[in-house]
């Protein structure tokens, strides 16, 4: 007997194969068959007129401190995520000695959006090193899969201290973090996560440690991964690692590298593409650069008291800088405003935040007198008033209290440009950051958006490559062997979902942290359940308090080589849909780098 058989449902398998209609079957955590499947079965799901397919691989979020509270790395689940990939840009919080703990959580809250005050009260300070964090988070149990990135930031802190945000390495400390590396493969790290991107800054507008880095250093950490046999390389990049660089540290080290965050900028219309050509004829020498992008729109509200959006601006860092009781002071000098107007316009095309004021809007004003003007644009209402918008916004927030809420649409507000970024064949479609800079946004739900928007509503891409993009393909860069497939023996990651509905839904904020902290939260739509390893976990009503923490800490990853990423999605033969043998295929003889030696 059968644990749970679906009846009738449209089958997408994740390998880019046209969808059929058909029956899978569950047992013990895994699929048994799939087709016309005779038997019975301890629940039957009547799947008549919906889709199932893998539960959806996010491959970048920040859930690192979050799931030492919050076992269940909410929304994600209801959103039809069953595995979460964490340590992105290497903001991670293992390992870190007890002395480390206060600057490690006020760097989070500064460049990923945390509240410090949920931060000291919600992380479960039971580790020090990388292992033990592991070792933590597989003892208390988690509802989605977790993979981890071992975090370049938290390594350099724990070799330099206090000096990791200020020079370079000696040889002696890039060997101790290269040691560190090869300590976190040994546990089960997929690789690790770094950062050179110039927003990147911790408290007080300080560089996040792994901005520090040079070349040395870079090489030597992502020889210990080839040293220790597996290992992907994840970096958010700026300015100082071109794609050339990144390439020769590939071919150095044969590692797999996957580049954030590719976003299309207005103001410099063609650089992401220039970067994804260089990615590809990287890819055609033989080195493995994938560029990771974003389905969704890149939109943050923020107020004065922590602008994000402006936090690559050479002045500006004197706001951050500037305790909180004196930031009026500084936002009504001349000098401050004059500088951080020249910066703006100097760094058109390369920022965050790139003067686009008509795509800047006042969200909620604090004052009643003021309501009727939320909702336009900064450039309106500094037009209205014959005033620069610096100035506009500047002086109306002084005036609020800084308690103003402004929204800006930043990044990838372009959809033509969009749907030819999610259609590269290698490019990584995540960047939800979930988990992360949860006051003022939440793109948890960046899967159903390419489901819903990008495959049903627009056409950009059809709907069996929309699914491979969220499962298989990531399975493949991160070594996930038995997951982001529908396939007998695979895991049973599951995602069922009404393609005529499924898609984003309402935002709205909670006060559910630790501490009552605030965040975002999304809501999404056509979902009727999401299973992981078998288990239901979310069904219409949304996710099962009662559920089991059948999550796993997945450890196990084929090694990184040009059969991981993929030239596109593998049509399979349709025949591939009926039932078939129990016996599975050795990793060793499909994967290259696992041939015997």
């Amino acid at each position: 007997m059968f644990d749970i058989l679906f009846r009738g449902a449209t089958l997408i398998d994740g390998t880019g194969a046209p969808p059929l209609r058909g029956d899978l079957a569950v047992t013990a955590g895994r699929i048994v068959a799939m087709g016309d499947v005779q038997g019975e079965a301890r629940e039957v799901v009547e799947a008549e007129g919906l889709a199932l397919m893998p539960g959806i691989i996010d491959g970048h979020t920040h859930y690192d401190a979050q799931l030492t509270w919050d076992p269940w790395a909410d929304p994600s689940p209801a959103l039809g995520v069953t595995t979460v990939v964490i340590g992105n840009c290497g903001f991670t919080i293992a390992p870190c000695r007890p002395a480390d703990r206060d600057i490690t959580m006020r760097n989070l809250t500064q460049v990923e959006g945390m509240s410090l005050a949920a931060l000291r009260e919600g992380i479960r300070w039971e580790f020090e090193s990388f292992p033990e964090y592991l070792a933590l988070l597989e003892r208390s149990g988690v509802v989605p899969n977790v993979v981890a990135f071992a975090g370049h930031s938290s390594i350099r802190t724990w070799v330099m201290g206090a000096d990791a945000s200020t020079r370079a390495a000696t040889d002696e400390e890039i060997a101790r973090m290269a040691e560190l590396v090869r300590e976190a493969i040994a546990a089960g790290a997929v690789g690790l996560g770094s950062s050179t991107n110039e927003p990147h800054n911790g408290e007080g507008g300080v560089p996040m440690p792994s901005r520090l880095a040079d070349e040395r250093e870079f090489h030597a950490l992502l020889a210990a991964m080839r040293d220790a046999g597996r290992g992907v390389f994840m970096l958010t990049k700026g300015s100082t690692t071109s794609v050339p660089f990144l390439e020769g540290l590939a071919a150095d080290t044969g590692r797999s590298i996957i580049v954030a965050a590719m976003f299309h900028s207005n103001t410099a219309p063609t650089r992401v593409f220039e970067q994804v050509e260089q990615m590809k004829a990287a890819q055609a020498r033989g080195r493995e650069i994938i560029p990771q992008v974003s389905c969704c729109a890149l939109t943050m509200e923020f107020t004065l008291r922590s602008a994000y959006v402006f936090e690559d601006n050479a002045t500006w860092k004197q706001a951050m800088r500037t305790p909180q009781a004196d930031l009026p002071r500084l936002y009504a000098d001349r000098a401050f405003r004059d500088g951080f107007k020249a910066d703006l316009e100097a760094g058109v095309g390369r920022r965050l935040f790139n003067s686009e004021w008509h795509r800047l809007f006042l969200r909620e004003a604090k004052a009643p007198q003021h309501r009727g003007l939320e909702g336009r644009s900064l450039a309106d209402l500094a037009a209205a008033e014959g005033k620069h918008p610096v100035d506009w916004m500047l002086d109306f927030a002084l005036g609020e209290d800084l308690d103003t809420l402004f929204v800006a649409e930043l990044l990838n507000s372009d959809p033509d440009s969009v749907a030819q970024l999610i259609n590269e064949e290698s490019a990584h479609v995540s960047l939800s950051d979930a988990g992360a800079h949860l006051t003022f946004l939440c793109d948890a739900d960046f899967g159903l958006n390419l489901l819903g928007h990008w495959s049903r509503e627009r056409g950009a891409l059809p709907l069996e490559k929309a699914v491979w993009k969220l499962t298989g393909h990531p399975a493949r860069l991160f070594g996930l062997e038995d997951r982001g497939v529908l396939r007998q023996g695979a895991a049973a990651d599951l995602l069922l979902f009404d393609p005529r509905s499924v898609g984003r839904g309402q935002r709205r904020r909670a006060w559910d942290l630790p501490a009552g902290a605030s965040r975002l939260v999304a809501e999404g739509k056509g979902v009727h359940g999401v299973w992981v390893n078998g288990v239901r976990v979310v069904d219409m009503r949304g996710p099962i308090a009662s559920a089991a923490r059948t999550g796993r800490i997945l450890r196990d990853f084929v090694g990184s080589c040009g059969w991981l990423a993929g030239r596109g999605p593998a049509p399979v033969p349709a025949r591939r849909i009926a039932p078939v043998s129990r016996r599975r295929t050795s990793r060793r003889s499909r994967c290259p780098c696992r041939r015997p030696r």
